[in-house]
């Protein structure tokens, strides 16, 4: 029996594997000089007909690349808080107007309550490809456009975060709201004391997938933000040519560490909210 749980482990480490080499690949790409850069995979993105490998290692590491980043490229500092001007206004409106919303669809019952899930699955469902023509109109009815609240808008009020947060509050036993109610707590109070506290592990997974969709949006600031100084750190790697190949990579590794440590930080409350929605009473 063990050496069939090694057997079966083996598919899964490949995969790991997989994942985890596009990772080191970005790392060893920030440790490398331009100039074996562009011998390494320069042939690929140039298409001159030459041969591209990449090395595990560096032949000779240097910091060069992340030092030009960090000393030479302000505007790559101003992107980077321009996107936290964007993620953290817009997780905070969706744990803010979702956790009401989705306890009422968990807790009341009401005519047309069914159909109303339905819809916000439906939304749910829907790339920004659909949407993007309705909310450009009501942006820009708004007088919104070329404002950071055309982007943060439509994330605070968007419908994933809702029914994430909607099973959690199902999973919340109906033994404890009468208790509630005996004791004399109205629906308000019931949900502050009740429905935050136990619904706490689907909320903060909420949080941490709202962090990762915002952060790495492109089409969205792409579409709403014509004033490039207003725009995220996922419009700048955009903008660098082939020839800045250490530059990308200085970029990318940074760009990615945040929302890494954040999903490490959130890991364990994605499990539980993923556990909590699978809870019958």
């Amino acid at each position: 029996m063990r050496r069939i749980s090694i057997l079966a482990h083996i598919p899964l480490v490949g995969l790991a594997m997989l994942v985890w080499w596009v990772l080191w690949f970005m790392l060893m790409g920030t440790l490398m000089s331009v100039e074996e850069l562009n011998a390494t995979i320069g042939a690929a993105l140039h298409d001159d007909g030459g041969r591209s490998f990449w090395p595990v290692l560096p032949a000779w590491p240097t910091l060069q690349p992340l030092a030009r980043l960090l000393l030479d490229t302000p505007h790559f500092f101003v992107m980077f808080w321009n996107t936290f001007r964007l993620v953290v206004p817009s997780v905070a409106g969706q744990i803010v107007l979702s956790a009401p919303a989705a306890w009422a669809l968990s807790r009341f019952r009401f005519r047309g309550r069914k159909l109303l899930i339905t819809v916000y699955i439906a939304l749910m469902l829907m790339p920004f490809q659909v949407t993007m023509v309705p909310n450009f109109l009501v942006i820009d009815r708004l007088g919104l456009m070329d404002n950071v609240l055309a982007v943060i808008l439509p994330f605070a009020f968007s419908a994933f975060p809702v029914f994430i947060m909607l099973k959690g509050f199902d999973a919340v036993p109906h033994a404890l709201l009468e208790a509630a109610s005996i004791d004399g707590a109205g629906p308000v109070r019931t949900f502050l004391h009740v429905g935050l506290p136990l619904g706490l592990p689907s909320i903060l997974a909420a949080m941490v997938l709202g962090f990762l969709d915002v952060w790495g949006a492109i089409e969205q600031p792409m579409t709403f933000l014509g004033d490039p100084s207003a725009w995220p750190l996922s419009l700048f790697l955009p903008q660098i040519v082939a020839e800045e190949l250490g530059l990308a990579m200085a970029a990318s590794l940074l760009m990615l560490l945040p929302a890494v440590l954040f999903f490490l930080f959130g890991q364990k409350y994605l499990e539980l909210g993923i556990q909590a929605a699978g809870i019958k009473e």
